[in-house]
């Protein structure tokens, strides 16, 4: 059984011209003219049978009639955007969080934002730094963009990108720069290191590649975080250890050098995603950074 309404339009006019109190400043809001919103409200009421509005001096006065109808217009037109604006929030797909530890975001992910909103626009990222690892549940996030190594936690998706390089890297500015530039590996043995609690396996797993023990790895100066290691490297304070992505700006800028080269050390680049989750933008994601890191 249908439900006859009003003539929406007029209804619209009237509700305009009742908030305003005024034919004019309503047909200025609805960019109609002043007889068009005349019309749509003697079409309202030739079909209610009463009058809407009285003239007061030179305006306009609501009737009881236009009173009610006011309020019920009122009520349905702020009823009927806030859930336009509900529908179309809902229509747009949520903001992609990804984590990642601070220093891969500030040194590689941040300086590559415009390539990738370039390559995937669809793809509306929130970033989220992450110290201290990641929990099994991935709290919060879409997905984990890291560096690490099998085995991995149970529940994830681990989509591989490249594989993890680590090398020792020097300023110019350090006092030992010209000795260390020409020298062998085995310098370092000489070398107090600086080093990071974030990567305390850097050192030794290079050390042993290059036939060098461990044990006698000389600690110096320690940071809390892979950024702060590589800015005291920078400013001259001795040799630091990174991945060669994170300092490749810094290698071909010649502010920091790589006398050894790199070295494969078992882990990898991976985008990380609780498994089950099929959000197609994690696929998306990991063949731009598998593209990018190659």
């Amino acid at each position: 059984m249908s439900r006859p309404l009003p003539p929406l339009n007029a209804l619209r006019a009237f509700e305009a011209a009742a908030r305003w109190g005024s034919v004019s400043r309503a047909a200025g809001e609805l960019h109609v003219t002043h007889g068009a919103v005349s019309r749509h409200i003697r079409t309202l009421e030739t079909a209610l049978g009463r009058s809407l509005f009285v003239r007061d001096g030179r305006g306009l006065a609501l009737t009881a009639d236009g009173l009610r109808l006011r309020d019920l217009a009122g009520e349905a037109f702020s009823a009927l955007q806030a859930g336009w604006a509900t529908l179309q929030r809902d229509r747009r797909p949520a903001a992609f969080v990804l984590g990642c530890p601070g220093s891969l975001l500030a040194r590689w992910v941040i300086p590559r934002l415009e390539p990738l909103a370039t390559d995937l626009p669809d793809l509306k990222l929130h970033l989220s730094a992450q110290e201290g690892g990641f929990d099994a549940a991935l709290t919060g996030l879409d997905a984990a963009l890291l560096l690490g190594e099998a085995p991995w936690p149970p529940g994830w998706d681990v989509h591989p990108l490249a594989p993890e390089r680590i090398g020792p890297v020097v300023s110019p500015r350090y006092a030992g720069f010209a000795r260390l530039q020409q020298a062998s590996a085995g310098a370092l043995l000489d070398e107090a290191v600086l080093h990071t609690a974030s990567r305390p396996q850097a050192w030794p797993r290079w050390f042993d590649a290059h036939g060098l023990d461990p044990a006698a790895l000389r600690p110096g100066a320690g940071f809390d975080h892979l950024t702060y290691l590589l800015e005291a490297a920078a400013a001259g304070l001795g040799v630091a250890i990174a991945p060669r992505e994170l300092v490749q700006a810094d290698l071909d800028s010649g502010r920091l050098v790589a006398p050894w080269g790199f070295v494969d050390t078992g882990g990898e680049w991976a985008l990380c995603a609780v498994r089950g989750n099929d959000d197609p933008r994690i696929a998306a994601l990991a063949a731009w950074l598998r593209a990018t890191l190659a």
